[in-house]
């Protein structure tokens, strides 16, 4: 019976690890957006406008994928060297 518990565990350990994968694909909502990469509600606009940041809107508000502003800040990342 113990190793019944075991086998349990281990498959609901990796049904929780298999869900927390599928999150990578989170949609936030542009309040989130803003708060996290300290941005305006214009600067946002602009983003969504230029085709810089991919999103969805429904009934006026407006989501973004986590992995596409993932995506937008590794293309936008620049390495100064300060001599």
């Amino acid at each position: 019976m113990t190793q019944d518990v075991r086998e349990i565990k281990a498959a609901l350990n990796f049904m929780m690890k298999s869900s927390l994968n599928q999150l990578k694909e989170e949609w936030i909502d542009g309040q989130v957006v803003m708060q996290t990469l300290h941005i305006s509600v214009r600067t946002l606009q602009s983003l969504r406008d230029n085709g810089t940041l991919p999103f969805s809107r429904i009934n006026g508000k407006f989501y973004y994928k986590v992995s596409d502003i993932e995506e937008m800040l590794e293309t936008n990342y620049s390495r100064n060297k300060r001599k």
